[in-house]
Formats: structure tokens, sequence, C-alpha cells
């Protein structure tokens, strides 16, 4: 019984308790909206502005490279632009335009791009 009491603890301990509670469609609408300009349709890096950038965007299908972000650090990327994680500074600060909240159901959408394939 100790250990069912503990999860939840560690759950939260852990900030994932925002990220069990995502929801990956309300995600997919804000990456539709406002990813597949240079992420593209299918999340591979190559939309429309791909081709007009000196650094290409992230491939979001690409899970070896993918598992090797945190939810936080997507969560950030997304947030605080591409900057704040040491990446290219062409990827733009989403704050002003999504809540923590939405950033964290398109955290979730990511996810399912990158590691729900063939499942």
């Amino acid at each position: 019984m100790k250990l069912l009491q503990i999860i939840p603890l560690l759950c939260l301990l852990a900030g994932t308790n925002q990220a069990l509670a995502a929801d990956s469609k309300k995600g997919e609408v804000f990456y539709q909206a406002y990813c597949t300009q240079c992420h593209g349709v299918n999340g591979d890096g190559w939309g429309v502005n791909a081709a007009m950038m000196d650094v290409l965007p992230k491939d979001h299908t690409e899970t070896k490279e993918m598992i090797t972000r945190t939810d936080e650090d997507i969560f950030k990327a997304i947030k605080e632009g591409g900057k704040a994680v040491s990446k290219s500074n062409l990827m733009p600060n989403w704050d002003a335009n999504m809540t923590d909240e939405e950033i964290h159901d398109l955290v979730a959408y990511v996810r399912t791009i990158c590691c729900e394939k063939g499942e």
C-alpha cells in the first residue's frame, strides 16, 4: 500500500503530473497552427519555410534524437525559444501565443510524433 502512496508523490516531485494531464489531441491543433510551417505537417523538419533556413528545423520524427530530450527541454524550447535550450535562435518563443497548459499539450503531441510510430 505504501508503494501506491509513493508513486503519485514521485510524479509530483518529478514534475510529470502536468505531462500526464496533457492532451496530445489538443496539442496536434497547436502543432498544425504554429509548427508545421517549419517542422512540416508530418513533423519531419521539412515545412514550407525549411528551404529558406540556414539551420534546418528539428525532425520530430527522429526517435533516436527526440528521446534524448526531456519533456522539460521541449517545453522550454517552445515557451522560450531555441536559444533558451542552446539550439537555433530561429526557433521563436511561443509564450505570448500559448499558455503553459497549451504548451504541455503540444509537448504531448510531439511525443506522439517521435515515439509512438507503429504502435
